[in-house]
């Protein structure tokens, strides 16, 4: 008999802590307010266009007039000449990355951390930072001087009698510059995230170490990595949740006919599938074919880590 009057006791509440909430932190919504406005726009927003993957799109009959189709056009991109080749690279790309670039802000950070001298410490960080700030275009720019048959890589063999090397012309370097550059313009922007999470760790920890007669070495390995390894976690999550994820700027901006064998990844297929051929159906479902494996990988990371580390997204 008390039940009805409890049920809406507890509606009443909830909306009247839900008007207090709003109220007191009434400025944080109208900060929030932007932010979700731009992913309900331009994320949510454009999930709306994902059905021209199912569709012979055509531009002059719109979304919903054109033709439907089904899974023709990822049938053809599974069939097609250059799927695996895509499949490859891409994946390559992302596990050297996850190999050799996920490591090294990481890397810094722990080497930041042991400096006590504070000035040489800032000019390290400042040094480390500064090429985050410097354009794709300009980065490529610079690899394309440093690395040309006169520039200073070049130049530099030719001290030790080695011939001139067209790097960018040839496959087999496309990887190590793509991965190599991409670690010297991100490694001091990523240890920021590591460093102020050492921040946080309780200097305890390390006195105790002390006593116990650790060395600065063991004081990193048993104190260090076990105060970071959640934040650690999470970034390694989502890295292996974009494996199949490469951005096509750089890489339209660093590769040629001469270097599709390991520089054509989903991403410049798509853009020139799309963009240059006007194929909007096919490449949609490319893309999202792309989006579905990201997400898989997404899931199943944060599973795994759930399990094994107690750490996870969600």
């Amino acid at each position: 008999m008390n039940s009805p009057p409890l049920l809406i006791g507890k509606k009443e509440s909830f909306w009247k802590r839900l008007g207090k909430d709003l109220k007191r932190n009434k400025y944080i919504y109208i900060m929030l307010f932007p932010v979700v406005l731009y992913y309900l726009i331009f994320h949510y927003g454009p999930m709306y266009g994902v059905q021209i993957a199912f569709k012979d799109y055509n531009i002059t009959e719109g979304i919903w007039s054109s033709r439907w189709i089904g899974f023709d056009y990822f049938m053809e991109f599974f069939k097609g000449f250059h799927f695996w080749r895509l499949i490859r690279n891409t994946f390559l790309i992302n596990f050297y990355e996850l190999l050799f670039a996920f490591p090294a802000p990481i890397i810094l950070a722990l080497l930041l951390n042991e400096f006590r001298r504070m000035w040489f410490k800032r000019v390290v960080q400042t040094v480390s930072y500064l090429p985050h700030f410097i354009s794709v275009v300009v980065v490529v720019g610079m690899l394309v001087d440093f690395t040309s048959l006169n520039g200073l890589i070049n130049q530099f063999l030719g001290m030790f009698g080695v011939k001139p090397i067209g790097f960018l012309q040839k496959s087999e370097w496309f990887r190590t510059l793509y991965i190599g550059s991409g670690i010297w313009q991100g490694i001091g922007w990523g240890s920021i995230i590591y460093l102020a999470a050492m921040s946080n760790i309780n200097p305890e920890l390390y006195e105790a170490a002390k006593i116990d007669g650790a060395s600065r070495f063991k004081q990193a390995l048993h104190v260090t990595i076990p105060g970071i390894a959640p934040i650690i976690i999470i970034l390694l999550i989502l890295q292996i949740g974009s494996m199949m994820s490469v951005g096509f700027e750089k890489i339209i901006l660093m590769y040629n006919p001469l270097t599709y064998e390991t520089a054509d990844v989903i991403s410049t297929y798509v853009y020139r599938k799309g963009i240059l051929e006007a194929s909007f159906s096919f490449s949609a479902a490319v893309g999202l074919f792309n989006s579905v494996i990201n997400l898989t990988l997404l899931v199943l990371a944060n599973r795994i880590s759930a399990k094994v580390s107690e750490t996870s997204l969600w």
